[in-house]
């Protein structure tokens, strides 16, 4: 069988074709354990996904390394690749993290913006607020990573830069929680509060930065904490902290 995930031949050779292999699965892959599709706590199983994606298992394994480094997958010492579980008792120091990473970088980003920078977080502020219209859950995932990350270049200091762009990343299920908490129906309201950081960093208000991003911070932790409370599938159902069970991951790719 063909590595090509079309099943069709590839003139460029079998470099070509694995690389395709390799960011079919990992796009695929990043999208089913960001959206909760993968519980956290599965075990990959990669013979199941070579059948699943009509490749060798080379390709599959790039993929994971790449999935690994996105901190979504880990290798247990057993050398079982299992998705990386959520470990709620270590949340309050993550959310206390999270929330001083939006303080600063948003402060900074209100002291040393450019009209330029100004005009890509817009742009990507118009870009979620289509993603929550459309109650795109995937979208709004990745956009508004996109958006806080870029608020955070604009500040000019690539070690915050650094940091927030790895709590972002490994904030993005917890995100899909959040969303999940409103039904994926976002309240305008906490559209809005985009817009109020977006304002007082146009106006180089680093005080009023400050304050909404905390607030903006402070809802998110918030929601997300009342949410893993009072959801019997958190509670119950979902093997967050490492209730590991094979997985193909998820249903065939239609």
């Amino acid at each position: 069988m063909s590595d090509n995930f079309f099943g069709e031949p590839d003139a460029a050779g079998p470099k070509r074709k694995r690389g395709l292999g390799v960011v079919t699965a990992y796009s695929t892959l990043k999208r089913e354990i960001l959206e909760l599709k993968i519980p956290p706590g599965s075990l990959i199983d990669e013979v199941k996904l070579t059948e699943r994606f009509g490749m060798s298992r080379t390709p599959i394994r790039e993929a994971l390394v790449k999935l690994a480094s996105d901190g979504l997958v880990v290798t247990l010492p057993n050398r079982s690749t299992v998705v990386a579980p959520i470990d709620f008792f270590e949340l309050p120091q993550f959310f206390d993290a999270l929330t001083l990473m939006y303080r600063v970088t948003t402060r900074l980003a209100a002291a040393n913006r450019t009209d330029e920078e100004i005009a890509a977080i817009r742009a990507l502020q118009a870009e979620y607020a289509v993603a929550v219209a459309a109650k795109d859950v995937s979208a709004m995932i990745e956009v508004n990573r996109d958006f806080h990350a870029e608020i955070a270049r604009a500040g000019k200091n690539r070690y915050y830069c650094d940091l927030f762009e790895r709590l972002l990343d490994e904030g993005r299920r917890l995100l899909r929680l959040y969303y999940s908490s409103f039904n994926y129906e976002l309240p305008r309201i906490y559209l809005d509060e985009h817009e109020e950081i977006v304002a007082a960093i146009e106006a180089q208000d680093v005080d009023r930065a400050d304050r909404v991003a905390e607030a903006h911070a402070d809802q998110i932790v918030r929601q997300i904490q009342a949410y893993v409370v009072t959801d019997r599938r958190i509670n119950t159902g979902l093997p967050l902290r490492g209730n590991a069970r094979p997985s193909g991951a998820a249903s065939k790719e239609r």
